[in-house]
C-alpha cells in the first residue's frame, strides 16, 4: 500500500458497500457481517447463457442487500463503491480460469447519461477489474443515442427493442482473434450484453465472455 493510499484511508475510511459501516480491514471489499448475508452465486448458479457470448459470469444475485448497494453506486454517484465491487468481480472472473484473455471492455452509457451521472459505472468496474487482473481495458464500444434505462423496462421484448441498434464499434478498433471480456453492472434479460457481444464478434473477436456484478433472474428468488 502506498503512502498516499494510507493517508486516504485515514482521512476517508473505506466503508462496506452493503451496510456502509467502516471496514476493520480497509483493503477488504466488504465487512465480515455482510459476507454471509449476501446472495452469492457459486459454480453453475453464477453462469448465464447470453446470445453471441461464450458465457456470462456473476458473483451475486440481484436481491437482498445487493440492489440498494448498486443503486447507491449508480444513482447517488458513490464512485468509491466501484473498487470493492470490481474486486468481487475480479475474483469471480479469476475463478473461471479463462486462459489468454486479451482485453476487457464495457457496455457504455450514452454521452447524455454519462454527463447526468458524472461517470460511467461499467467503465469504472471494467478498468478496475483489468487493473486487478493485469488485463488491458479499452473503450471498444460506443452508444450512439440515449435510450430509456433498461432497469425501468419489465418486459423482455421491450428491453431487446430498447438495446437494438444503439451501439457501434469505436473507430479503429482491432479485435481480430482476440478473447474479450465484456463488463456491465447487472444482467437481467441479457439484451444489452447480447447486442454488444454481436458487435464485438463483427469486429473480429474470437470469443466474448461477459462479467457482471449481479444477475437478476425472475426464475431465481
Amino acid at each position: 500500500m502506498s503512502v498516499g493510499e494510507k493517508m486516504l484511508d485515514l482521512l476517508f475510511p473505506p466503508k462496506c458497500p452493503f451496510c456502509q459501516k467502516i471496514l476493520d480491514n480497509p483493503r477488504a471489499p466488504l465487512c465480515r457481517s455482510c459476507h454471509p448475508k449476501l446472495p452469492w452465486l457459486e459454480g453453475k448458479a453464477g453462469e448465464r447463457k447470453i446470445d453471441f457470448t461464450d458465457g456470462c459470469f456473476s458473483p451475486l444475485a440481484y436481491r437482498d442487500l445487493v440492489p440498494e448497494a448498486i443503486q447507491r453506486y449508480k444513482f447517488s454517484r458513490v464512485k468509491a463503491l466501484g473498487r470493492p465491487f470490481a474486486a468481487l468481480m475480479a475474483r469471480c472472473l479469476d475463478s473461471q480460469r479463462l486462459e489468454g484473455v486479451d482485453l476487457i471492455c464495457w457496455a457504455p452509457l450514452s454521452k447524455k447519461r454519462r454527463r447526468e451521472r458524472g461517470f460511467d459505472q461499467a467503465e469504472l468496474l471494467a478498468r478496475e477489474v483489468g487493473r486487478l487482473l493485469s488485463i488491458p481495458a479499452a473503450p471498444v464500444l460506443q452508444k450512439t443515442r440515449n435510450t430509456a434505462p433498461q432497469s425501468g423496462l419489465e418486459d423482455e421484448y421491450a428491453r431487446r427493442a430498447n438495446a437494438r441498434g444503439v451501439y457501434r464499434l469505436a473507430t479503429g478498433v482491432a479485435l481480430s482473434g482476440k478473447r474479450v471480456v465484456l463488463v456491465d453492472d447487472v444482467v437481467t434479460s441479457g439484451s444489452t450484453l447480447s447486442e454488444c457481444a454481436a458487435l464485438l464478434h463483427q469486429g473480429g473477436a474470437s470469443q466474448v465472455f461477459c462479467l457482471t456484478l449481479a444477475q437478476a433472474r425472475k426464475d431465481r428468488v
